[in-house]
């Protein structure tokens, strides 16, 4: 059973900052498109940013400017920098490893970003 292991959620004011970690076996990393996806309260899920092996990135228009996505291949690691946090962010925020064309599709267990003052 795959095992992509989140870290990094957490409560913060708006216009703070946070990091989410998401490790993944290396077989499964090197070769899949990592991605954070988020859900809000009574929402449905959402692509929040895309990196491809090549380190292609993807951002939904909603977070361009403000999160960066990245990945460590020596780590097997995607991160997420996120930026000047909005209450709007408020999610549980999932990580995915998608390998490119549909052979399969894993996600982390999610992991609860709540801005508010």
């Amino acid at each position: 059973q795959v095992q992509l292991v989140e870290s990094g959620g957490g409560l913060v004011q708006p216009g703070g900052s946070l990091r989410l970690s998401c490790a993944a076996p290396r077989i499964i990393f090197s070769i899949s498109v990592m991605g954070w996806y988020r859900q809000p309260p009574g929402k449905q899920r959402e692509l929040v940013a895309s990196v491809t092996p090549g380190g292609r990135t993807t951002y939904a228009d909603s977070v361009k400017g403000r999160f960066t996505i990245s990945r460590d291949d020596a780590k097997n690691t995607v991160y997420v920098q996120m930026t000047s946090l909005k209450p709007e962010d408020t999610a549980i925020y999932y990580c995915n490893a998608k390998i490119p064309g549909g052979v399969a599709d894993y996600w982390g267990q999610g992991t609860q970003v709540t801005v508010s003052s």
